[in-house]
């Protein structure tokens, strides 16, 4: 599928600079990424956005960051069956326990998912969010290929007010 729409993210201010870097996530791993891997994780709404960014502890200091994004290929797995031609299960995808086994095996299922799906040709993936709180309509977009041919991803900053390198 092809994603033309707009995107959220909530980021943390000291990263403001760089809106469209995917730096934090391929230094750290995400859900949807192994370490090593850059990522660009959105999302389709910016209550979405707000709950995926602050899952632990209190709100801290945050900028909600839009853009327009026009990406393709996108994984759509909110459609029924899509995880089943990768061996995989909407409960596997959500599961709460990615962190912990990035840690101890070096990988999580869900990032060898990924994986698969960067190997296959996607650019990204639209998902549900697991954020506490989301309901089953909120909606992300974990993107790899971002900036690659035919794909485009832009902040929204007509006042410039963020302060781009």
């Amino acid at each position: 599928m092809r994603y033309q729409g707009l995107l959220y993210r909530a980021i943390n201010p000291l990263y403001a600079a760089e809106p469209l870097s995917g730096e934090g996530a391929k230094r750290f791993g995400g859900r949807f990424n192994a370490k090593g891997v850059p990522a660009l994780y959105t999302a389709l709404s910016p209550e979405t956005a707000l709950k995926e960014s602050h899952q632990v502890g209190h709100l801290q200091p945050t900028v909600l960051v839009s853009y327009h994004a026009d990406i393709a290929p996108v994984f759509n797995a909110t459609v029924d069956n899509a995880l089943s031609a990768f061996n995989l299960s909407p409960g596997e995808l959500a599961a709460s326990d990615w962190r912990e086994q990035m840690l101890t095996k070096g990988k999580s299922p869900t990032q060898t998912f990924a994986d698969e799906l960067i190997s296959a040709g996607y650019a990204g993936m639209l998902h549900r969010s697991y954020a506490l709180g989301a309901t089953h309509e909120a909606l992300n977009l974990v993107l790899w290929q971002w900036s690659t041919s035919g794909n485009t991803i832009r902040v929204i900053d007509d006042e410039k007010r963020l302060p781009l390198t």
